[in-house]
């Protein structure tokens, strides 16, 4: 099996909870080795966010959730106290033989125990060390605490998801998925890979990372956030319609909904011929971008005509005049569907306490070093005799001691 894009590189995993952990999953497909760090009985605390969790064999709930389950596999945890001065010297020990040192505890916190970005570069100059926080290392908020939610708040995103004003149900909307903290993560595994390559690139030096939600957040704003910018004026909520590419949308068919998505005159105009409306896209008025139509009449012609039949008669017409569309699935049918079946979004990863665990894949693919290990999410303390003894060398008789102290 050829070895994987970074297979011998080291990462130390200080980080819990979702953003750290899914960079740290990154990177850990990649073919990283990397450590995770969980305190002593309890590990991190996202293995705890439920219910509902990992089930036994005898259908009793454990200690892992599926929450933990999604940002974990490819790694090795090993329980660390570090508020002892043992648990410090095995951080340290461990960061000294690492490529990369990850924490995402609150600025400073980590200093506290000199286990600091410049505490660790003293016995390692050469090594990454990211900080994922919710606010970054600088600024008035710095010090604050924050979830994914919170941080869909305060960068104006929920303003933007929502029915319209007006409408029932109307007022800023929460994504559930936890879409910060992924973006996140990703933000992060970028910055790690990039410094590993300044860093290979004939430079041979480390440096600090310093990624946050925030500013993940704030940079996902995408042209909706540069609208803004340019011309003082948010957009208003406008629910599942598309402002400014009428008569774009979700739209109730005869067993489901699909959503039309069209992008510019011709697509409109064979979307009118599919549905046949050709005569909506013969008349000036009436061409789909930039129309100055009343959108609500327009939208009204296309919802009449597709009521009258199946989402699949629909996305079969639509498809074979390339008209941008899709099924509105639920999370059965989407996991269901041909396509997410051939392209493996499933992987089979037996867990110790479920052998059909099913995981999503990375959904990175490469020609050279395919990413085909998937190893389970590891039991909390799982691995921390072996790499005690076999990355640092101890003995069984000071890995006891270890234990006894509560240093492990």
């Amino acid at each position: 099996m050829p070895s994987l894009p970074l297979s011998g590189f080291k990462v130390l995993d200080l980080t819990r909870v979702l953003a750290g952990p899914m960079c740290a999953q990154i990177l850990g497909d990649l073919g990283a080795d990397v450590i995770k760090i969980e305190r002593p009985a309890t590990g991190d605390e996202s293995r705890s966010y439920g219910p509902p969790c990992l089930e036994d064999p005898e259908g009793k709930p454990t200690d892992d959730s599926y929450f933990f389950l999604c940002a974990n596999r490819n790694k090795r945890s090993v329980t660390v106290n570090l508020t002892t001065s043992e648990g410090q010297e095995i951080i340290r020990a461990l960061a000294k033989v690492s490529d990369v040192m990850m924490e995402n505890y609150k600025v400073g916190d980590l200093k506290r125990f000199g286990l600091d970005y410049e505490s660790i570069r003293k016995i390692n100059p050469n090594i990454v060390y990211c900080s994922i926080t919710g606010y970054g290392q600088s600024g008035p908020y710095a010090t604050r605490a924050g979830y994914d939610a919170v941080f869909q708040a305060t960068t104006g995103m929920m303003s933007l998801i929502g029915h319209a004003d007006g409408e029932p149900g109307a007022g800023p909307m929460m994504v559930p998925l936890g879409i910060i903290d992924y973006m996140t993560g990703q933000n992060a595994a970028i910055a790690v890979l990039a410094a590993l390559h300044h860093r290979k690139a004939g430079r041979r030096q480390g440096q600090h990372i310093d990624v946050c939600l925030f500013d993940s957040a704030m940079a996902s704003l995408s042209h909706l956030g540069q609208q803004y910018l340019e011309s003082g004026k948010p957009r208003p909520r406008c629910g599942n319609r598309v402002m400014g590419n009428l008569p774009s949308g979700v739209y109730h068919c005869d067993d489901g909904e699909l959503i039309l998505m069209l992008g510019n005159n011709g697509q409109f105009a064979r979307a009118c011929a599919a549905l046949g409306l050709e005569h909506l896209s013969n008349d000036p008025d009436t061409i789909g971008k930039g129309s100055d139509l009343d959108g609500d009449a327009l939208r009204a012609i296309f919802a009449a005509r597709l009521a009258t039949n199946k989402v699949a008669h629909w996305l079969a017409e639509l498809g074979a005049a390339a008209v941008p569309c899709g099924p509105v699935n639920d999370l059965a049918q989407a996991f269901a569907d041909p396509h997410a079946c051939a392209r493996g979004i499933q992987v089979n990863v037996p867990h110790p306490l479920d052998e059909s665990l099913t995981l999503i894949r990375n959904p990175l693919t490469f020609s050279a070093t395919p990413l085909k290990e998937y190893r389970y999410p590891p039991r909390l303390g799982e691995h921390t005799q072996k790499i005690l003894s076999s990355v640092l060398g101890y003995d069984e008789r000071k890995i006891a001691e270890l234990r006894r102290s509560g240093a492990i």
